[in-house]
Formats: structure tokens, sequence, C-alpha cells
């Protein structure tokens, strides 16, 4: 406490979320009420106060700034330093200081606050109609920002001068304008034209919006320039609408976002809770995956086979307006050709999606990087991140340990990228599958962005034991040290890393494909992390997979190599099984050849192809059209009933790592399908098999912290109940939330490397 009638002066040094979020004028504010005199001013790290005043009020400052801090800011750390008494005269807002490291937060972007929305739809204001109306509780923050500290001339607003009265905004304190660096109006900031496909300008304004709704009415695909970067639009009530969207993008069958105009829209096409309802109508505003209705007015085709829709509300002044000249939910994808980049300028745009869009509804506000909607889905009665990008992306993840400053390059699909350094790991907005040069290009410029902003200069780069991923090829083109995580590892160290927890820890890792620390193809493991070490204990048992690569995208392919693992050449005889009709008699020969000569035929124990091959056993998906599309749909059937039963498995302890024999369950699948035992039966006992095996590891290993990761875990019926189980027997099941579990993750976890000094010992 300060001594009453005594003069004091601080300095405070805050970090976190402390700018773009109106933090300065609410500290100029209570400055004000507390009379307190000085300065605030953003810097390269935060903000830094110098205070001070008679009596206690320096007390009361420095309670309340945590206390009534803006909903949006988040304060990391406060540290508080006497000075010399300065005698100030008044409390003022002082330019920002570019000096030093690098270490202030970029925030993400935010959705429209109610303010704003209020004014854009009063006929007497001044920003009446305008599609870029913001102020320092919402807009556009991440993908405007081009350096620290976050002012307008480091943002691609830089181009649009402010006309006088957003100036005066933008210069008084007592605004919530005030500093609002992508402030503009009708007078002096971007707006919106209304295109065709040979660049011909339809309309400017508010006309542009309308004429752009009325083509959607009539069933058109527009290409919208939005937040961070083009999205695709289409009549989601139009089956033919959507039909030709997915024609065009060469987008067969996996399920389309939607945007509604409201959440009451929402809630009459979809079961909603309260949770779900919060953070759809939250300042991240992200697609959340939710159940659909029976009575659902989104066209089939939309997601078709899938009981759930990705929805969300408007989120920018653009797509409320657009929204409310619509009145009806629409498609709202991407804006790229398959397994490329979201397009975020204008004349690529114009030439990349030219050959599927009809029309284009575009603006002049450049962005610096491209960034997608997030997608969320509550699983465990907790939100889950499944795309981690706007709303989200790049606020970081706090660690308890100072590192070097380190680069970690993720692996090769959903790839995110991460840069660390003291005691903070920034991750990327999602950057996709590094399928393409210009996937490739995607994922470099994010490197040099995010780097970039923060100045960062990495001693070390961190990838995947995968030889051939373009990630890891890229990390041994760099020139400074490189460390090779293996794949699961990564898996399971990212939900450590995300939960600080201490070992020792049960990691279970289940995913797709992983290089293995052996050359084999890993994918269903249990490995214990203890103080500087890991030691893989136990895995699912192998099996091959004919054709190799093919097989990722062809479940009949894991289905036949699991059953030739038990019946042999002699599965070549029996013909009643719908993997094997899924082949022509040549196709079969050929597969014979490839498993009996061991030829392209790689070895894995993963999960992600034991889906795969039941899913494919029950007739439900021999080809994919999509990542992770078998297993989704072996997930909504196992949904559809009810049974807590499961089938036999076996545990090989003979050596170590333990295997978990499928076999006797597998046999009893193809059984149950002889005896013309519903789909949804065996779905349902596949699952609760793999939960009771998973929760027996468990036992025999006896550590309480078991922490779950890996694509697998995407799954919700498995994740739940896999906590379920684990809680049930007494352990402490841990998941992953701020970061997806699948390799979108893998990035935080090759950080976590050396957060947990994987690298003094490995087993």
């Amino acid at each position: 406490m300060t001594e009453e009638g005594t003069k004091n002066s601080l300095m405070i040094k805050i970090t976190g979320t402390v700018q773009g979020v109106g933090f300065r004028p609410f500290v100029y504010r209570l400055a004000k009420e507390l009379d307190i005199k000085g300065w605030v001013s953003n810097t390269s790290q935060g903000v830094v106060i110098e205070a001070e005043s008679l009596g206690n009020n320096i007390d009361s400052f420095l309670a309340r700034l945590r206390r009534d801090k803006p909903a949006i800011s988040e304060i990391s750390s406060m540290e508080t330093v006497p000075i010399a008494v300065r005698n100030f005269h008044d409390f003022t807002i002082k330019s920002s200081d570019n000096s030093g490291d690098k270490a202030a937060l970029m925030l993400p972007d935010i959705a429209a606050c109610p303010e704003c929305l209020r004014e854009i739809f009063d006929p007497a204001d001044r920003r009446y109609h305008y599609p870029f109306t913001n102020c320092t509780n919402c807009g556009p923050r991440y993908s405007i920002i081009e350096s620290l500290p976050y002012d307008r001339a480091n943002t691609t607003m830089k181009i649009f001068e402010m006309c006088e009265k957003c100036r005066a905004e933008y210069e008084d304190p007592s605004n919530r304008r005030f500093h609002a660096q992508p402030n503009a109006c009708p007078e002096c900031g971007p707006q919106v034209e209304f295109w065709d496909i040979n660049g011909k300008v339809l309309a400017k304004l508010h006309e542009a919006i309308r004429q752009a709704a009325e083509m959607i009415k009539a069933g058109k695909i527009v290409a919208l320039k939005g937040l961070g970067g083009f999205q695709l639009l289409v009549d989601a009530r139009d089956k033919d609408a959507v039909a030709k969207l997915r024609r065009r993008k060469e987008r067969d069958e996996k399920p389309f976002a939607v945007m509604y105009p409201d959440m009451h829209s929402i809630i009459n096409d979809c079961e909603i809770s309260e949770l779900e309802k919060k953070i759809i109508t939250s300042y991240e505003s992200p697609i959340v995956i939710a159940g659909r209705k029976p009575a659902c007015q989104i066209a089939e085709n939309v997601a078709p086979g899938n009981p759930n829709l990705g929805v969300m509300i408007p989120y920018t002044p653009l797509h409320h307006l657009l929204m409310a000249e619509l009145g009806f939910p629409v498609v709202a994808t991407s804006g790229n050709l398959s397994d490329e980049p979201i397009c975020i300028e204008n004349h690529e745009a114009f030439v990349e999606l030219g050959g599927i869009a009809d029309y284009f509804l575009i603006h002049n506000r450049p962005i610096a990087r491209h960034v997608d909607d997030s997608v969320v889905r509550i699983m465990a009665d907790k939100m889950t991140i499944l795309r981690r990008a706007r709303g989200f992306a790049p606020l970081p993840i706090a660690i308890d340990k100072e590192l070097i400053q380190t680069l970690a390059v993720g692996g090769h699909l959903k790839n995110s990228v991460a840069i660390a350094f003291n005691n903070r790991v920034f991750i990327s907005q999602h950057i996709g599958d590094l399928e393409t040069i210009k996937a490739f290009d995607a994922f470099k410029r994010t490197i040099d962005s995010l780097s970039g902003v923060y100045e960062h200069n990495p001693q070390a780069v961190i990838c995947d034991k995968h030889p051939d991923y373009i990630s890891s090829q890229y990390a041994e083109s760099q020139k400074c040290p490189v460390i090779k995580v293996q794949h699961h590892l990564a898996h399971v160290l990212s939900c450590l890393t995300e939960n600080n927890l201490e070992p020792p820890v049960l990691g279970v890792a289940w995913d797709g494909v992983g290089y293995g620390d052996d050359g084999t193809i890993w994918g269903g493991e249990f490995i214990k992390i203890g103080p500087g070490l890991y030691e893989r204990v136990a895995h699912l048992r192998y099996f091959s997979l004919p054709g190799g690569e093919k097989a990722v995208k062809e479940p009949r392919r894991s289905a036949i190599g699991l059953l030739y693992e038990i019946f042999g050449d002699d599965l070549f005889a029996i013909e009643d099984i719908a993997s094997m009709k899924a082949f022509k008699n040549g196709e079969l020969k050929i597969i014979k050849q490839q498993l009996a000569g061991n030829l392209n035929s790689p070895r894995t124990c993963s999960a992600g192809r034991l889906f795969d091959a039941v899913a494919s056993l029950l007739g439900l998906k021999q080809v994919l059209n999509f990542e992770g599309q078998a297993a989704m749909e072996l997930e909504f059937m196992a949904e559809k009933d009810s049974t807590g039963e499961g089938y036999n498995y076996d545990i090989l302890r003979d050596n170590k790592p333990y295997v978990i024999d499928w076999e006797p369950m597998i046999k009893s699948i193809l059984d149950d399908i002889a005896k013309g035992i519903p789909s949804a039966r065996i779905a349902r006992m596949f699952h609760n098999t793999l939960i009771a095996a998973l929760t027996e590891m468990a036992d025999i290993f006896a550590i309480k912290q078991v922490a779950v990761s890996g694509g697998c875990f995407q799954n919700k019926y498995l994740l739940e109940k896999s906590i379920e189980s684990l809680t049930r027997a007494g352990f402490k099941p841990q998941r992953q939330s701020k970061v997806p579990p699948h390799d979108g993750g893998i990035c935080l976890g090759q950080i976590g490397y050396l957060i947990y000094d994987m690298d003094k010992e490995t087993k």
C-alpha cells in the first residue's frame, strides 16, 4: 500500500493481448477517473505506462487495470517498477515506440460488434450500409497487419487517408474509434464493386451488394472477397446450384459450410446447445459443427450423408449487409481450387476462380495474409478447434520454459507452422495440405510473414521425421540446426504442451499415417513420456497396405491388407465380402501378387486405416472423395445404435512394445455381417472395442495421466466414450481444445520436443 499524501510514480509494463482492443483509451479513461498523471504508449513488447498520483490512487489504478480491462484483451504479465517523480500535469496517450524486440501479440480478426452493426443498419448514420465499418472492439487485425506495433502505418489500411470526421474519431480518447487502425467511412475508406466474369464493373457501393444478392437468388455462384480471402457463395437450399459449385470446384462430397442470416435461422435448422450458441455468436465467430434437424431446409448435397452441418453467422459488416438482402442461408466455402490456398488478391481470384464463379463481389482493401474460417466442434462439453484460423490465429500458447528462437514446420497434411521464443509459441493460421506448388508457396509465405512481424530469426528448425515431406525438406534447406521429431510423439507432446502436463504421461496417438522410428508406418501408438525420454510401449497389430499411397484413398485396399493378415492367400477364394466385390478380378490378381511378394505393400499399425478397413467391410465406403470420409461414415453409423457391447481382442505381451491384436474382432465382424447384423450395431461395437482396448492398455501401464491425440480423436463418439471409460477406471484423460488433435497441431508438439527436453535422451 502507498502512503496517504505521498506522490508515487511507477513504470508499468504490460504484455498480452493489449493492442488493437481499446486498451490505451481504457487506460486513459481510468487514469482520468482516478486523477492519475502520466502517459500510456504501445511498444513492440506490449503497453507501457508511466503513472503518478497522491495516496492510494496508484493501488486502485493497478487493481482496476486487471479487473476492468476490455473484454477482448488479456493481460499475460504486469510488471511495476518505482521511478522518479516527474510531476506530470496531465495524462496523455503517446505515440508508439517501435524499438526493442517484437513481443506484442498480434490479435486475430474480430467479428463485427453490436454498436457497428447498429450503425450500418441506421439510415441516419453516416456509416449506413458501409461494409467496412469497425471500431476498437471489432474488425480486421491479423489479416491486415504487416508489422508491429499495431498502428495504421503498419497495416494494409495505410493507403486510405482518413477524412476529417474519421480522423477526429481516431484522435479522440473518449471515442470508441480512438486509434481503431482500420477506421474508415464511405468518404475515405475501401469500397466494394460487383464484377462479371469479364472484369466489367456492374455496380458499386451498396448496389453492388444488392446485385450480388440477386444473382445468388437466381442460382448463380458469387465469389466474395471477405476478411482473409475469397469465399464462394450459393443458395444452400438450391441443390442444383450446390451441384454446379461441386462440379466446378471439383469437390464431390466433402461438406460445405453454411452461413445463416442470424442465430434464429440456425436454430430452425439445427440442434444448438447453449454452449454452441455462445461460440457461434462470440467475437471469434467460427464455423460450428452442429446436428441438423429432420426438417432442415438445407439441400442434402451440401453435406451428403452427413447428419451434421458446419454453421456460422455473418462476422463482417459486408457479410451482414449481404445476408440481410438475402434472408436465407448460403454455402460459404473457401475461394480456391482443390488442394490450393484461398485466393486473397483480386486479379489472382479473377484468374483462379474464373472457371467457378459467375460473378465477383470484390473490394480494394488489400489482405496481408490468407485466413480461412475456423472450424470447431463441441466434444465432451468442451470446444475443440478442428481448423485454427480466423478468430484464433495467431494467439500464442503460453509455456513455462524460456526457449531459443525456434521454427516448427509441422507435417504434410492440414499444415500449420509455429514460431517460439521466450515463453510463447505462436501458431500460424491453417495453411492446408502441402500437395501443390501453390500450397507450398503459401506455406513459405506464412513462415516469412509470421517470422517477419516478430523479427524472428530461428536458431533451430524442427520438422517431421518423414524424409519425403516437403515441410521436412524445407527445414533441411535452412541454414541452422534441424531437429527431427517422430510424428506420433509430436501428437502426444502437442497435447502435453497445450495442457502444461508434467510427466509421467501415457500418450495415445491414433491417426492415419506417420513415419515411424523403425521406418514402418505408425498410427496406432501408445507412447510413455517420462522426464526427458519417451518409449513406444504398445501399438495396434500391423497389416499391409497393397498399393501403398493408393490405400490411403481406397479403404477397400486397407480391408484386403487386413484380411490377408488373417487368411493369407485363402482370402482370394472368399467372394462374399464387400471389399473384395469392390475390385475387378484382374485388380485382385495384382493385389494378391503385391501382398504375396511384399511389393509396394508397406506395413502399418494405423488406427485410421483400421477404421477405413471396417468401413469397407461394411460396404460404407470403398474409395474416398476426401480425407477421413470412411471413418466419418463409420462414426455416423455408430451413433445410430446404443449398445455398450464390444468384440473380443487380444493383447500380446510376449515382447515390448505390446500389441493390441484386432484379429478376434475382425473375425467376429465378418460373422456378424454374414448373419445380417445391422451395420450400426457392428460399427458401434467396433468403436467400443477400441475404447476397451485403450482403457485396458492404460491399466497395464498404470500411468494416471492419459493424453489422447491424433486425427482419429476428431471422432466425437470415440473421444467422448474414451474419456468416460478412462475416467471410470480412475485415470485422468487429457485432450486438446486450443489446437487441433489432427496434424494441424503437430507444430506445437514439435516445439514441445524442446519444452520437455526430449532431445536429451530417447528410448
